[in-house]
């Protein structure tokens, strides 16, 4: 089944819509059209009248099977002939497969004629059965959009292998204790009391490194950093306003301790396999996880919450022996 929030998925949506909206009027264009192809200033006219019945359309022209254009650019407030006769075997869309019948939709390209983020539409226009060329039609993405509203993500559990180099040589390391290590209570206290009385909503610690990225409520759109000297400084608190527990937050103050306290445990609960930066976002209820085999994980906080020691422990270190075994095989292959 389908993922709805992913990004494949919103694409289709977008282009199924666009495609039912212009299917009819763009098909009743090309009938049009195959009766006095290819006749330019006949067909100048049809594009000149008709482009205000395809919704949204920001531009129409038409172009023979050999690729090139036979047509005036008509715009919706004007006409222009700059590129009459101009070769299009190089666009985008004619690197595709062509529609011998109906349409077809291009990927978003930056367009030369006007240089805007665009989709064209490709409409084949055929007469006894026979492909006599296509009316093209160009639709703005920013157009498009400019009153579509921002899809809700839902919160799921993403697992990334990182860097092969960094996985092969995992058993050669050993963690560090850093600062941060030293007094991790403290640092882990501190982040709750920023996160439950201080407006902060997302955090990231790097535990070896002993930086930290915060996000405040008052200040969504930047992200500020503090290192460990910052963080451990009594008085840091007064740095930021009081703010009550945002009602957008999805989990709880008892979740975020929770939280803090896993972190602890996977930084420490293994010598080589173990945590080194996590993230929180209380709106979006969401933890990411990067360990120093480099994978990363990004699940929803209850579903981390419940996982137990072994899935991460044991079926990390299996996976990294999995695939130390099969780079460490010898290539039987020979050539003959």
């Amino acid at each position: 089944m389908a993922d709805p929030n992913s990004v494949h998925t919103l694409i289709l949506a977008k282009k199924e819509q666009l495609a039912k909206r212009i299917k009819q009027p763009l098909a009743e264009l090309a009938e049009m059209c195959s009766e006095i192809w290819p006749d330019q200033k006949q067909i100048d006219e049809i594009l000149r009248h008709e482009i205000g019945a395809i919704p949204d359309c920001s531009l129409l022209y038409a172009w023979n099977v050999e690729g090139q254009v036979i047509s005036c650019m008509i715009l919706p407030d004007r006409i222009d002939d700059s590129w009459l006769g101009r070769d299009l075997q190089e666009r985008p869309y004619l690197t595709k497969h062509l529609p011998y019948m109906g349409i077809m939709l291009s990927s978003v390209y930056r367009s030369d004629y006007d240089g805007r983020e665009c989709i064209t539409a490709l409409q084949a226009v055929n007469r006894d059965n026979q492909l006599l060329g296509f009316v093209a039609a160009d639709f703005s993405v920013n157009d498009m959009l400019r009153d579509s509203h921002l899809t809700a993500s839902i919160p799921k559990w993403n697992q990334y292998r990182g860097d092969p180099a960094v996985r092969g040589t995992l058993f050669l390391q050993q963690r560090f204790t850093s600062q941060l290590d030293e007094h991790i209570d403290e640092v882990l206290s501190r982040f709750e009391t920023l996160i439950a009385e201080h407006g902060v909503f997302h955090a990231k610690i790097h535990f070896s490194s002993g930086r930290c990225s915060i996000w405040l409520i008052d200040d969504p759109y930047s992200y500020r950093i503090l290192t460990i000297d910052e963080i451990l400084d009594p008085d840091l608190s007064l740095a930021y306003p009081w703010r009550q527990y945002t009602d957008m937050a999805t989990i709880t103050p008892a979740q975020v301790k929770a939280c803090f306290k896993q972190f602890k445990h996977l930084r420490f609960g293994d010598e080589t396999i173990y945590l080194r930066s996590s993230s929180i976002n209380i709106i979006n209820g969401m933890v990411g996880l990067t360990f120093s085999c480099d994978g990363s994980h990004y699940m929803p906080i209850q579903e981390f919450l419940d996982k137990e020691e072994s899935f991460w422990f044991g079926n990390t270190v299996r996976e990294v022996h999995q695939e130390s075994q099969q780079l460490d095989q010898p290539d039987n292959t020979s050539d003959s």
